[in-house]
């Protein structure tokens, strides 16, 4: 069989690609292996923030007493009900993605494929040549070969959804994005939970500054043991788990300890392109492009920025890129952006400050705990840091666990992308009374350290010095 162009793997990145490669041809095969949901809508960010929504909003009564409403102690959190709920409402997200195959018909084939060489697949037993190939075969989650003889009881994001019910003990194993938002979550639906990592970090924060201002904010709700690789025992009637600072009697644990590409089997060997050490060629970003051959490496498999937004562009490169008469250039990547969606949320724009290197930036910072409009709320806590360049006063970065950061790290990224400076920032307009006048304050601490050109009048407009009007 010859075809123009084969897409392997309906995820985001996938659908992406399809949707450019249609633009140029109708002559193209998508082949997928397994589900056609999407990790994203059936196990990843849209059922999990489901899940989050859960928990905060039972979460919330205990602020009641504070806000002067009574009767708190009377609510419950129904596990199965809120589990049912989650289920209910990725069933819907994936509608539209399991539709696929039956809209494409014979363009879709539900199979596995392996790479022959840059123009040729073996897919279901038949070889199918292709002038160009966009590789998207997504992730799947890590669970380590000595955890599996524990069954059931070990849980991934991949599983834990399908659950009707949840023990009344949980340890996470991995404390980043994913396992800082499930542990904290499950620990807002009255579940005893317990945080293990090897390392000294939390939910991917780079800045030294933000972590020393978010451990104890989660370290209140969950136990943390960092530092030390964890070790699993099964006791009989339970798992016990140990890392540092001692261990944690558990019913289940949940592996987050990340994803691994699906490349086994994929055959990128034959590409005779050299391969590192995790079994991945080296992949151009702007273009996904697998050294100069037709055949391009995007999402989660190429690991390069596993975030569904990130998959979505890099489907749109690779399919722009795959068409005949595409330029050779690339195209551009957007700022980075990435969210953890706890309480507070953590957010960073733009490269972590570990990258800035030797750069000359100044650094502006903001007090949540003090933030006027989180007091009101009960959701004062948690510590934002923008960088820029000290000479020109251009944004470079940030990072932040604060409340809302979703929302002020979407301004934020909006400004490193269009290279605003301190003073054009500044130069808009806060209403009040608003979280985003944490984010001017941050701006108005950094503004001390930077040149002041640009902006308007009103980009030197001085902070009152009133807690309540500032």
């Amino acid at each position: 069989m010859k075809v123009d162009t084969v897409i392997v793997g309906a995820g985001s990145a996938g659908l992406s690609a399809l949707r450019e490669v249609r633009r140029y041809t109708d002559d193209f095969l998508l082949v997928n292996d397994g589900h056609w949901g999407t990790t994203c809508a059936a196990v990843g960010c849209m059922p999990s923030k489901a899940l989050i929504e859960a928990a905060n909003a039972f979460h919330r009564r205990g602020t009641f007493e504070e806000f002067g409403i009574r009767g708190a102690d009377d609510l419950s959190a129904d596990i199965p009900a809120v589990l049912a709920r989650v289920r209910a409402m990725r069933d819907g997200f994936v509608k539209g993605p399991e539709a696929v195959p039956e809209k494409l018909g014979e363009r879709a084939i539900s199979g596995r494929a392996r790479l022959l060489g840059p123009g040729r697949l073996e897919v279901k037993g038949e070889t199918v040549e292709a002038r160009a190939i966009i590789l998207a075969p997504g992730s799947s989650a890590i669970v380590p070969k000595p955890w599996r003889a524990f069954g059931d009881r070990i849980l991934t994001t991949d599983t834990l959804f399908e659950q009707t019910d949840l023990p009344p003990r949980i340890a996470v194993i991995g404390m980043g994005a994913i396992g800082v938002e499930i542990a904290q979550a499950l620990a807002r639906l009255g579940l005893e939970v317990a945080g293990f990592d090897a390392i000294e970090a939390l939910a991917g924060i780079d800045d030294p500054q933000v972590l020393v201002a978010f451990r104890p904010l989660i370290g209140a709700e969950i136990a943390l043991h960092l530092g030390a690789p964890a070790d699993l025992e099964d006791t009989g009637g339970a798992i016990r788990v140990t890392g540092a600072g001692g261990s944690f009697e558990a019913d289940a644990v949940l592996a987050a300890i990340g994803r691994r590409p699906n490349i086994e089997g994929l055959g990128l060997e034959t590409l005779g392109v050299p391969l590192d050490d995790d079994g991945l060629p080296e992949v151009d970003p702007a273009s996904l492009r697998i050294g100069d051959l037709p055949v391009f490496l995007a999402g989660d498999a190429n690991g390069y920025r596993p975030l569904l937004h990130e998959a979505a562009d890099e489907g749109h490169i690779a399919g722009r890129m795959a068409a005949p008469d595409a330029s050779s250039a690339g195209l551009c990547r957007r700022a980075p952006l990435s969210i953890v969606f706890s309480s507070p949320q953590v957010a960073r724009v733009g490269p972590p400050l570990s990258d800035l290197g030797d750069a000359d930036i100044a650094t502006g910072s903001a007090d949540f705990s003090k933030q006027a409009r989180a007091r009101m709320a009960q959701t004062a806590a948690g510590l934002l840091r923008i960088h820029a360049e000290r000479e020109t006063g251009r944004l470079l970065a940030a990072e932040m666990c604060v409340p809302g950061g979703e929302h002020l790290a979407h301004l934020l990224a909006l400004a490193v992308e269009q290279h605003m400076t301190v003073a054009d920032m500044l130069a808009m307009p806060f209403y009040h009374p608003v979280l985003e006048e944490g984010l001017r304050n941050a701006l108005r601490d950094l503004a001390k350290d930077v040149a002041g050109a640009g902006g308007s009048d009103l980009s030197d407009c001085k902070a009152m010095g009133h807690d309540a009007l500032d």
